[in-house]
């Protein structure tokens, strides 16, 4: 396993790894718990997921990643409650974009995606909808004009 922080569970011997939280620079400022999710598009070989900005009514935040993905959407209130064996670190409030080691969501994929080669861990988090992207590509962001 690539993570970096290893946990001893005195009560179990388990040995697991503890979620890590890289906040990442979008290039954009953006309240993350004004945003949402509000376009997936798959692509050939990759995807592209339009974010709100807060307070620009004319623009979105366009994430894109240009490699196969596997990836998850859900509602912010499913992954709020999400168990993870241990505490998070690196969290920051109001941050949007991260790239995490050790969470369970990449833990558990299967044996022939791990052994696909070296992928990361990304997650897109706003006050509604969010996305984690498991992908050996890294994401791209641009300001996209808002259509209609």
């Amino acid at each position: 396993m690539r993570c970096g922080r290893l946990q001893n569970l005195p009560d179990s011997g388990t040995i697991i790894s503890m979620p890590r939280y890289e906040p990442l620079n979008t290039g954009v400022p953006l309240q993350a718990s004004a945003s949402d999710l509000i376009a997936f598009q798959w692509q050939t070989d990759g995807i592209a997921a339009d974010f709100l900005l807060p307070g620009d009514d004319a623009h979105l935040l366009r994430v894109s990643f240009d490699r196969p993905c596997i990836v998850r959407l859900l509602d912010e209130m499913a992954l709020s409650t999400e168990e993870d064996e241990t505490a998070n670190e690196g969290l920051v409030p109001e941050h949007f974009a991260y790239r995490l080691e050790g969470a369970r969501f990449a833990r558990v994929q299967s044996e022939a995606w791990k052994a696909s080669g070296p992928t990361a861990h990304y997650q897109f988090v706003t006050g509604w909808g969010c996305m984690d992207v498991l992908s050996a590509g890294s994401p791209s962001f641009s300001v996209v004009a808002r259509s209609g």
